[in-house]
């Protein structure tokens, strides 16, 4: 199985790529910095369009959409949140993930049951609205909406779901966070595993608990 991981240098998406590797899978990481396998910034075109050249002829059975930003952790009401923030993060979290999409759909069709995964985050849902932290929750309920879309479009054709994978100890997570990487990852993966043309659409936790969108 070809399995391509964006923001697959650090965090949850370096723990799928190395989990995935342990068993014997083909897997393509992305990232900014040199020691990516394909160098992309999910934010800029060319990028893009530099990968699709390299991948060409290539099916890809996974594509993880798992690249993203928090900029505006901390930010307060009054004085935060800056215009270019949101530019920024949405730029990296939903335009990035549309793009990845939109670039690799030959090779995923070119795969005999292909699956998209888009990590979005329970902050994405309306359930979950305990103030701040505008920025983030905003691009990650536009890009579960977005995986909801893709689902609609692309059906009987890729399965496409989206993911919490839970309050993880990362960079991003913090150290004070519930779970480690690995036990993330041991999570997610299964879920891709059980992701299919009936399950489409779906918003699930790592651990396989339906969530409220």
């Amino acid at each position: 199985m070809h399995i391509l991981i964006t923001g697959a240098t650090r965090g949850i998406g370096a723990g799928l790529a190395a989990a995935y590797r342990a068993q014997g899978h083909d897997v393509t990481g992305t990232g900014r910095s040199s020691g990516a396998e394909v160098t992309l910034d999910v934010t800029q075109p060319q990028d893009h369009r530099a990968m699709a050249a390299q991948l060409a002829g290539r099916p890809i059975d996974l594509l993880v959409c798992n690249a993203g930003v928090y900029l505006d952790k901390g930010n307060d009401l009054e004085t935060g949140y800056a215009a270019d923030l949101w530019a920024q993060t949405f730029a990296a979290n939903v335009t990035g993930v549309f793009l990845t999409v939109q670039t690799l759909l030959p090779n995923l069709r070119a795969a005999p049951a292909p699956r998209i995964a888009i990590i979005s985050s329970q902050m994405a849902s309306h359930t979950r609205a305990p103030g701040g932290s505008y920025i983030y929750r905003a691009s990650k309920a536009a890009v579960l909406n977005l995986g909801r879309n893709l689902s609609s479009d692309l059906a009987g054709e890729v399965a496409v779901g989206i993911y919490h994978p839970g309050w993880v100890q990362t960079d991003m997570g913090g150290g004070a966070a519930d779970i480690t990487v690995d036990e993330a990852v041991v999570g997610l993966m299964q879920r891709f595993a059980a992701l299919n043309h009936e399950t489409t659409g779906c918003f699930e936790t790592w651990d396989g608990r339906a969530h409220a969108y």
